[in-house]
């Protein structure tokens, strides 16, 4: 039987992308998923091993390949930007200038009468995450 790496016992949550790293953030997402390592492999067609998202999340790998995050973003239901900012491909504001510009893309929440803050929108997808984790 494959024994769950994410603590069942204990809710997983997602802190503001800005004081994390990006292992410790694609770590909290999996927990949320609920999400094994293995599991993980398999849901990006082995794309990325089990024992390679172990380096990611112990930060002893820091800067995957783009293929690499856009596999996982998929898993994890995540904008493939957020990602990538956390990886350094891109800068920090790129991802949530288009919110502070009035431009909005899908993957944004776009049932808002106003532009998002960073931090409202990041609780928004994280809620979304705890929510799609608890479907499956």
């Amino acid at each position: 039987m494959a024994k769950k790496s994410a603590n069942p016992d204990k809710q997983a949550e997602v802190s503001s992308t800005s004081d994390q790293t990006l292992g410790k953030y694609l770590s909290s997402l999996r927990g949320m998923k609920k999400m094994t390592l293995r599991e993980v492999e398999n849901a990006t067609d082995k794309e990325v091993s089990n024992a390679y998202l172990s380096q990611l999340e112990n930060d002893k790998i820091t800067k995957p390949a783009p293929s690499v995050l856009h596999a996982l973003a998929i898993v994890y239901g995540q904008p493939y930007e957020r990602l990538m900012e956390k990886a350094g491909y891109l800068p920090a504001s790129s991802a949530s200038g288009a919110l502070r510009s009035g431009k909005r893309h899908g993957k944004t929440a776009t049932f808002a009468n106003e532009n998002l803050t960073d931090d409202e929108e990041e609780k928004l997808i994280e809620y979304l995450a705890f929510l799609r984790s608890r479907k499956g």
